[in-house]
């Protein structure tokens, strides 16, 4: 996959929730810049993923990840039919894990969150880092969660306080609280 000029240009709408956002988004530039392949992930060392917080407007769907052993928000990497378009990514990976339909929000900043995470060594596949660019999804609350992708144990709707709480990394605690203050102010689903 060839350099998306766009990616820099997405990054431009961030606005960090803390320190730690602040640093990452300025790795993501970086990376974003001289990576010779930044969404592959072939590429050695880092590459960009996209991921998605799926909310029906007052829960949110999240995916335990199987080989990370930790409740996340749905999210993986691009590939050529999302065509460098990490929204794209960030909504197919959000359809594969859950199941849903799922959509961006009218109206949530694109992307609502940025992170950067070392993903550890497997077989195969030495650590790396992912340079995930989140977005705010909406689904339909009602419909059945059924997820489907081989790295996801269980899929289930929690509220934002148990989200919360099931959460054990602070990016993802930074993220959900990022979304309940924009969904609070929006008026929920949108």
């Amino acid at each position: 996959m060839a350099i998306p000029q766009p990616l820099l240009q997405l990054l431009d709408v961030v606005r960090p929730g803390d320190d730690k956002e602040r640093g990452d988004l300025a790795l993501l530039r970086q990376y974003a810049a001289t990576l010779p392949e930044p969404l592959s992930s072939a590429q050695p060392g880092a590459h960009f993923t996209g991921s998605a917080l799926v909310t029906d407007g007052a829960r949110v769907a999240l995916v335990f990840h199987r080989k990370l052993g930790r409740w996340l928000q749905p999210g993986g990497h691009a590939e050529m039919a999302d065509r460098g378009d990490l929204a794209r990514t960030a909504l197919r990976e959000a359809r594969e894990e859950t199941g849903l339909p799922v959509q961006l929000h009218a109206s949530a900043p694109r992307p609502l969150d940025v992170d950067v995470h070392q993903i550890p060594a497997r077989p195969g596949t030495p650590a790396h880092l992912h340079l995930d660019v989140r977005f705010l999804a909406v689904a339909d609350g009602l419909a059945p969660l059924l997820g489907q992708a081989a790295e996801v144990a269980e899929v289930r709707w929690f509220t934002l306080e148990d989200a919360l709480q099931q959460a054990d990394d602070a990016s993802l605690r930074r993220l959900l609280h990022k979304a309940a203050a924009y969904l609070q102010r929006a008026g929920g689903a949108g």
